[in-house]
C-alpha cells in the first residue's frame, strides 16, 4: 500500500513539471472518507482531460473560475456518470458540489457525498473517468478512521471492492471467501483425487480425521505465506509437483503391505505443496488488504468444509463396499490406486511439457 502512495506522489510532482500546453501524465485522484452515515469524497481531475471531453480549447481556459462556472453542470454531469459507488450491491446516490479551480495543480476539484442508511459490509468503487485515454489512471484513497487503503483504477481494472473494518465488513468477508474455499476444493480434480487416494485404504474415523487435519494444517501454512508474498514459488513448479503428489499417493497404496499407517505424514508433507496451489487461485480473487486475515481464515475454513464433505461421502461409500465384500475392498484399492497414478502421471506430463494445453 505504501508503494501506491509513493507512486501517486511521484506522479503528482511530475505533473507539476509539465507545461500547461502539454499533455500531462494521465491520472486523477479520488479520496473517500468512510463514516458511519456517509462517504465524503474529493475528486481531482486535470484540466486537460476535462477540456478534451467538454471540447474546451485551449484547456487553460479552465483555470479561470468565471469560465469554469459556466461549465459547472456539464462537468458534474460528465464525471457523475463515470463514477459509481455501491454499498452491498446498491448504487449510492451522490450529491456533488460545483468544481473549484486548483491552479497550482492545473486541475479541478469536486466534492461529493454518498449518504448511507446503514453500515455496509462491502463498498465497490467503479470508475472510468476519461475513457478516451487508454493510459488514464485513477488513484483511489479510502480513509476509515486511522486506516488508509489505496487502489489504482484503469482500463484493465475499473472496479475496486473494499471491506470496511466493521462487524458488517467481517461478515461480508466470511460470506465471500468461505463459499469460495468450498467451491475451489470441490471443482479442483487434482486436490480431490489426492484426498480420494488417501482414503482408498480406509481406516477408523480417528485415522481419517488425522489425515484430513494434517493436510489442512500444512496447506494453511503455505497458503498464508504465499498470500502474504513471503514465499511464492511459481506455478510452473507447483502444478507439476501437485501432480507428482497424486502419483506418490497411488503408488504408496499399491506398495504398502501392512505396517504403520503414515498417510497423515504424507498428507502433511504434500499439503505444503497443495497450499501453494490454493494460493494461486486466491491471488486471482484480489484479496482485500483491509481484511487479509479474515479472508485467509475464511478461505481455509471453506476448503476444510469442502474436504470434510468429500471425506464423509467417499469414506462412507468405501466403507459400505468393504462391509459387503472384503475382496471387493481389495479390488477397490488396486483399481482406484491405478486410476490415481495414471491421472497424476497424465497431469504431470501435461503441466511440465504442455503447460499451455495440448
Amino acid at each position: 500500500m505504501k508503494r501506491l502512495g509513493i507512486a501517486a506522489t511521484a506522479l503528482a510532482l511530475l505533473a507539476l513539471a509539465f507545461p500547461a500546453s502539454a499533455h500531462p501524465i494521465p491520472f486523477s485522484f479520488l479520496d473517500l472518507h468512510v463514516k458511519p452515515d456517509a462517504i465524503d469524497g474529493t475528486l481531482i481531475a486535470h484540466i486537460f482531460d476535462v477540456a478534451h471531453d467538454l471540447h474546451v480549447d485551449p484547456p487553460e481556459r479552465l483555470l479561470d473560475p468565471a469560465f469554469v462556472a459556466r461549465y459547472d453542470e456539464a462537468v458534474v454531469k460528465m464525471l457523475a456518470g463515470r463514477l459509481e459507488v455501491m454499498a452491498d450491491g446498491r448504487v449510492l446516490m451522490p450529491v456533488w458540489s460545483a468544481p473549484v479551480v486548483v491552479a497550482d495543480r492545473q486541475s479541478l476539484r469536486l466534492q461529493v457525498t454518498f449518504r448511507l442508511d446503514r453500515a455496509p459490509g462491502t463498498l465497490a468503487i467503479a470508475a472510468s473517468l476519461f475513457p478516451y485515454d487508454p493510459m488514464h489512471q485513477t488513484f483511489v484513497n479510502i480513509y476509515e478512521g486511522d486506516t488508509l487503503t489505496q487502489a489504482i483504477l484503469d482500463r484493465g481494472k475499473a472496479r475496486f471492492e473494499y471491506f470496511p473494518g466493521t462487524r458488517q465488513g467481517v461478515l461480508a468477508v466470511i460470506r465471500r471467501f468461505v463459499p469460495a474455499g468450498i467451491h475451489h476444493i470441490l471443482i479442483g480434480p487434482d486436490h480431490l483425487l489426492f484426498l480420494v487416494g488417501l482414503l482408498l485404504l480406509g481406516g477408523t474415523v480417528r485415522q481419517l480425521a488425522l489425515v484430513v487435519t494434517a493436510f489442512t494444517v500444512a496447506h494453511s501454512i503455505t497458503l498464508s505465506l504465499a498470500a502474504l508474498n513471503i514465499v511464492s514459488p511459481p506455478a510452473r513448479i507447483i502444478e507439476p509437483a501437485i501432480a507428482l503428489s497424486i502419483v506418490y499417493v497411488g503408488a504408496d497404496n499399491l506398495l504398502v503391505h501392512g505396517g504403520r499407517d503414515v498417510r497423515a505424514w504424507i498428507a502433511f508433507a504434500f499439503g505444503f505443496v497443495h497450499g501453494f496451489g490454493f494460493a494461486n487461485v486466491l491471488r486471482e480473487m484480489d484479496l482485500p488488504a483491509r481484511a487479509l486475515g479474515w479472508s485467509l481464515f475464511s478461505f481455509n475454513l471453506g476448503v476444510e468444509i469442502g474436504q470434510l464433505l468429500v471425506v464423509l461421502v467417499v469414506a462412507s461409500a468405501f466403507a459400505a463396499l468393504r462391509a459387503r465384500s472384503e475382496t471387493a475392498g481389495r479390488r477397490l484399492v488396486f483399481a482406484g490406486s491405478i486410476v490415481v497414478v495414471a491421472a497424476g502421471t497424465f497431469w504431470f506430463v501435461q503441466r511440465l511439457f504442455f503447460p499451455g494445453g495440448v
